[in-house]
């Protein structure tokens, strides 16, 4: 028998895959007439019939998902075991079953919000009796599924795949640690088994940083990132009032549902009970939102019950949501992050708006979020010999020692996990005793990075290119040209009119001062640690007190932002400032017969003209201060996490009172701004040690 005689006729195999896999699709899609796009059956016969690694960069819409699920299906028929998808989006998730579901295939999900079912699904697994399995990048390191589940997937899968790809590498726009471990996971799959990396946000770095962590051979598939039914605009408006009234004017005219993106929590709060005050049909959507309230929420946007959904980054639809606009109320910090954001928008539609409406604050909260950065050498080292030294911890415990907020102290030991320095285990984590070393040239890179997108995206607003091209060229787009449909190419206009009714409307909810100051009501763990006996519930806690505002709000926040700001010189209260105090205690009335001051360091003029103008206003007396006796604690020392800033506070203020009795009195305690919320649950729990009957804090901002 011939050599040639011998060769398995793979021009028949390919064209039986194919027949298959448009069968599947048609199921797949409820259409009798859907067929394959080359580029997608390209990458379905590298995965099911070549065994292949591939990365498709395609933008949003293009049916990536619609790959991965032809492919497990004809795997499957092939004998092969289930397909892992790791995805980080739990919307994307539910939304990805719900398709599979239509094809016939069975799929199930491991994430932070089902913990329950964590056992019947490994049965179901262990049976057979999955299809699909997706995970998000946090279980990857979860003790029990790493050590337990995550060995038998590796070697039993047919097919992995990896969603939103880009964050494997650092230099992806939205970098998760956790996605490091996936290289791990590749490392320990048999051979022969093919993994899929898609993403829509890859530029040509990010690319080809992925496609090397794939293997040789990879199969690179990367697409036209035109989006031919968006039309990009951008709107300047000078005040928050103008910005709220044109979305009170305008979304009701705008063809369909959509979002508005905000860049604060306490934004998509604030923007959607006005805009509910204007008859539109809106919700908040954050990361704060209860999971199943995310999940209603997205059920309603989707299935077009609300306007619209006024949300944070969190929001991440999948693909077959069709929405009609999307606006961007602030600026994201990078095109590549604005279009992932937009390509939520126009993908079952012919046309769709995208407008972005940039403010004055936009940097600054830019500035706070690159503040998260990678700590500084001297801070993880002191996690690592706090560890060697007292062996397992957990992050609360950790944090007594080290000086750094809960959420980045956990993704630093994320990543000093995926280094080996660390390893996550029950109870907390342990030092591996590996060397470790502090890369500052990588992380500088990186920050360098960043700022280099901040500055593109400052460009991106003034440009009087084609919107569209921008975008397309910063993701290193080779087919980019004029869009012909944006408001430089002339084929798109933003209607710039709002109504006097409108701003006036937005002008009295910004205006309205008063926010809630919540009382702490639990000691941090471990204080022990640090010679202080302090545990459980906080007795002695303040009530519920008042500030004028968050600084991250859209009204007074920004006159606060200013007058807080480093740089600013110390002095009186502004007045306008003083009318929303005064504004402030006509709604709120707290009955208090005695003032006591936080003096402050850095704004002691500013605190004490507060406290000297509401002793005068209310009629009562200052009596005291919660002053400070260690100057040698700067201000804000701690601050990063509660644990530290206890003990920082504790050293460096104590309260002083003129009387030494407050017996049965109700005492104002005055601040200017509330940060972690430690300084005033300390001194109101000397104030009640003293006597006092009740603690009221006024503040004139809350950092949120």
């Amino acid at each position: 028998m011939t050599t040639e005689a011998a060769a398995p006729d793979r021009t028949a195999e390919r064209a039986a895959a194919r027949d298959s896999a448009e069968r599947h699709l048609r199921a797949l899609v409820g259409r009798d007439d859907a067929v394959l796009r080359e580029d997608q059956w390209s990458a379905i016969e590298a995965l099911a019939v070549d065994r292949r690694r591939a990365l498709v960069v395609q933008r949003t819409g293009w049916g990536k998902s619609a790959v991965y699920f032809v492919a497990t299906l004809l795997l499957r028929e092939a004998g092969a075991g289930p397909t892992v998808i790791v995805s980080p989006l739990l919307a994307l998730m539910r939304n990805q079953i719900a398709a599979a579901e239509r094809a016939g295939i069975r799929a199930v999900t491991i994430n932070s919000t089902n913990n329950e079912q964590w056992e019947p699904i490994n049965a179901a697994i262990n049976a057979g009796e999955v299809d699909v399995l997706l995970v998000s990048p946090e279980r990857l390191n979860n003790p029990g599924f790493r050590d337990e589940v995550l060995p038998r997937l590796a070697a039993t899968c047919g097919l992995l795949v990896v969603d939103e790809a880009h964050c494997i590498s650092d230099w992806g726009h939205d970098f998760r640690p956790d996605y490091r471990r996936i290289r791990t996971l590749l490392d320990d799959l048999p051979t022969g088994i093919p993994v899929l990396a898609t993403t829509a946000t890859a530029n040509a770095r990010v690319t080809g940083d992925v496609a090397e962590q794939l293997g040789e051979g990879v199969l690179v598939l990367r697409g036209t990132l035109d989006r031919e039914s968006l039309k990009l605009g951008v709107l300047r408006l000078k005040t928050a009032e103008q910005r709220l009234a044109w979305l009170a004017d305008h979304l009701a005219s705008t063809p369909g549902s959509g979002i508005v993106y905000c860049l604060t929590v306490a934004a998509t709060q604030e923007v959607a009970t006005y805009l509910r005050q204007r008859g539109l049909d809106v919700a908040p959507y954050s990361g704060q939102t209860e999971a199943e309230e995310r999940q209603r929420l997205e059920g309603d946007l989707v299935g077009g019950r609300v306007k619209a959904l006024i949300a944070t980054s969190a929001l991440g639809m999948g693909f077959d949501a069709t929405l009609g606009f999307v606006v961007n109320l602030g600026a994201p910090s990078s095109p590549v992050a604005y279009y992932q954001q937009v390509g939520r928008a126009g993908r079952g539609t012919a046309e769709a708006s995208v407008t972005l409406l940039p403010q004055q604050e936009d940097r600054d909260i830019w500035a706070y979020f690159a503040s998260l950065a990678f700590p500084h050498e001297s801070q993880v080292r002191r996690t690592l010999e706090t560890l060697a030294e007292h062996g397992t911890m957990s992050t609360a415990g950790l944090e007594t020692y080290v000086d750094l907020s809960r959420n980045r102290l956990e993704t630093m030991l994320k990543v000093l996990d995926v280094d080996g320095a660390v390893k996550r285990v029950r109870g907390g984590w342990e030092s591996t005793g590996q060397p470790w070393a502090y890369e500052a040239e990588r992380y500088a890179r990186v920050a360098k990075a960043r700022q280099d997108e901040q500055d593109a995206m400052l460009a991106y607003l003034d440009t009087d290119i084609c919107r569209m091209r921008f975008l397309r060229e910063q993701l290193d787009d080779t087919e980019a040209v004029d869009c012909g449909r944006c408001d430089n190419c002339g084929g798109h206009t933003v209607k710039s009119e709002v109504s006097q009714d409108a701003i006036d409307a937005a002008h009295e909810q910004l205006s309205r001062p008063g926010v809630p100051v919540e009382p702490r009501k639990m000691w941090p763990t471990a204080l022990a640690n640090m010679g202080i006996e302090l545990k459980g519930k906080i007795s002695g806690q303040a009530e519920t007190g008042r500030a004028v505002a968050r600084l991250t709000d859209l009204g007074h926040g920004q006159q606060l932002r200013e007058l807080l700001r480093d740089g600013t010189p110390d002095g009186p209260v502004p007045v306008p400032l003083v009318q929303a105090v005064v504004q402030v205690l006509g709604d709120w009335r707290p009955s208090v017969d005695a003032i006591v001051l936080v003096e402050s360091m850095r704004r002691g003029a500013l605190t004490q003209d507060l406290a000297d103008g509401l002793s005068r206003y209310l009629k009562v007396p200052i009596v005291g201060s919660f002053a400070l006796v260690d100057v040698d604690v700067p201000p804000g020392a701690g601050s990063t996490n509660s644990a530290q800033r206890v003990s920082a506070v504790r050293r460096r203020s104590r309260l002083l009172l003129d009387d030494d009795s407050l017996e049965g009195r109700r005492v104002l305690l005055v601040d200017d701004v509330v940060n972690t919320g430690w300084t005033l649950t300390l001194a109101a729990q000397q104030l009640r040690d003293a006597g006092a009957e009740a603690v009221l804090p006024l503040v004139l901002a809350v950092q949120a």
